[in-house]
């Protein structure tokens, strides 16, 4: 047997290299088990790189549009490898500082895949094979997901591929069908296109992004075929021939079946989890549909084991599966955290324009029964949009009539992604619609439009 620890995190993503940190800030003698790259997939094959590689897109638009600021530009062009390889040095740059990170908190890292066995220990198998046992006081799993595959769209990654390989391919493709509009499948439809490759983006349901307010996704979808992305709603993608040159990709539509030719088809269904093989039945932890049963302070059915971030209920984003490692270890150690709300998270789609929300939107407001005041503000109508040559979108409010609880918030347009905060923290602290009015916000900002939306739902709106 070797050290013994008070904590041992499986997995160093945004939810395990958080709740490792916290943990050694709280007094615990801490281990991370990782089998790749520190920083999980978020940091290295997620959240960061793409939003490295939006950037190099939006540079790129912005140098096409230069003459739209009385700028002249020539001959701008596309240096594909030059955008992967920055977005993978931005990629490399994050992993080090968590390895910073780790010797400041003196945490240690046990490379290799880790098992949890019974009795609180931890089995990891380095990459020659060799198996070290480590025994906790503590055992948190955090092992993530990966991109689900569809039976008709078996990823191969060459011409079927995920999200990974959709951000290293080798050379950029002249088309490509995304199927999934969700904000994986929608962010990758945003970059390629505004590169210069044909873009067709498939969804099985009615609206794109079809997590969002439809109002959201009806503008995204304007916005997208105004730059030139087809967008195929309610269809679904049958088969996919790989056999030729091209990708012939069968979709059923309401009109009838399609065949798309392409040279990539990128899968973006959603997310699986990673529970195979990690000794859950041994210990005996509990499982429902592909995901670990847990407390409200994400406590297994097993005493000492623990489990955060995609396996556990809730939303796949990086930023719950922070805070979830944090109320975990704050739990552990003694203190009284308070539960994490799911019903105000914020969720951000870095497409552009970019997308941000929280709470409910119109219809699901409507479903549970609240009488509500709605307000809308369009960016068209702000000196500071119409500055920055971004008037595409609006933000869109939610009040219950009756209290004024700020119910939701919706947003599309350049850097609400920024905004969305403020709504989240208002929430939070019960703010009524009177109070967001009677708020100050400084002119002229895109955030402005917040109150403006929060005095149009009481007919208090100044410039609309």
């Amino acid at each position: 047997m070797s050290e013994k620890y008070n904590l041992i995190v499986i997995g160093s993503g945004p939810g395990g290299y958080v709740a490792a940190i916290r943990a050694s800030q709280l007094g615990m003698k801490v281990a991370v088990v990782e089998r790749a790259e520190l920083g999980g997939i978020c940091l290295n094959w997620g959240c960061i790189p793409t939003k490295a590689l939006l950037k190099s897109a939006q540079v790129f638009e912005y140098i096409n549009h230069a003459a739209d600021y009385g700028i002249k530009v020539k001959d701008a062009s596309i240096d594909f490898d030059g955008i992967v390889k920055r977005s993978r040095d931005v990629a490399a740059g994050m992993s080090k500082g968590i390895t910073f990170l780790f010797k400041k908190n003196k945490i240690d890292v046990l490379a290799g895949f880790g098992k949890v066995k019974p009795g609180k220990k931890v089995e990891v198998e380095d990459k020659d094979g060799k198996k070290t046992e480590y025994q906790a006081d503590h055992v948190i799993v955090a092992t993530g997901g990966r991109s689900r595959e569809l039976p008709s769209l078996k990823i191969d990654g060459k011409k079927i591929i995920g999200y990974r390989k959709a951000m290293v391919l080798e050379k950029q493709p002249e088309s490509m069908v995304i199927v999934g509009s969700g904000a994986i499948g929608s962010e990758f439809a945003y970059f390629y296109n505004a590169i210069g490759t044909k873009v067709t983006l498939v969804e099985f349901l009615p609206n794109i992004v079809p997590v969002e307010d439809e109002e959201v996704s009806k503008q995204l979808e304007r916005s997208y075929k105004k730059s030139g992305i087809e967008v195929m709603k309610s269809s679904e993608v049958t088969k996919v021939d790989t056999s030729g040159k091209k990708c012939k990709v069968s979709i059923k539509t309401p009109k009838g079946e399609e065949t798309v030719e392409c040279d990539i088809v990128l899968s973006a269904v959603g997310v699986a989890t990673n529970l195979e093989g990690i000794g859950l039945e041994d210990v005996g932890i509990a499982t429902d549909k592909g995901k670990v049963l847990i407390d409200d302070y994400y406590r297994t059915n097993i005493p000492g084991y623990y489990a955060i971030g995609d396996i556990v209920k809730g939303p796949a984003l990086a930023h719950v599966a922070s805070a979830e490692g944090i109320i975990c270890v704050e739990k552990i150690s003694g203190m009284d955290p308070e539960p994490l709300d799911y019903k105000n998270i914020p969720g951000c789609t870095y497409t552009s324009p970019e997308i941000a929300s929280v709470g409910y939107t119109e219809k699901a407001a409507k479903e549970a029964g609240y009488e509500i005041k709605v307000g809308k503000f369009p960016f068209s109508a702000s000196g500071k949009a119409s500055a920055a040559g971004a008037k595409d979108g609006f933000v869109k409010v939610i009040f219950d009539a009756k209290y004024g609880e700020w119910l939701g918030a919706h947003m599309i347009g350049a850097n609400v992604t920024e905004m969305i905060a403020e709504v989240v923290a208002a929430r939070k602290l019960e703010t009524t619609g009177h109070e967001v009015i009677k708020t100050v916000h400084p002119h002229p900002t895109m955030s402005e439009a917040v109150m403006e939306a929060a005095a149009a739902a009481y007919d208090e709106v100044i410039h609309l």
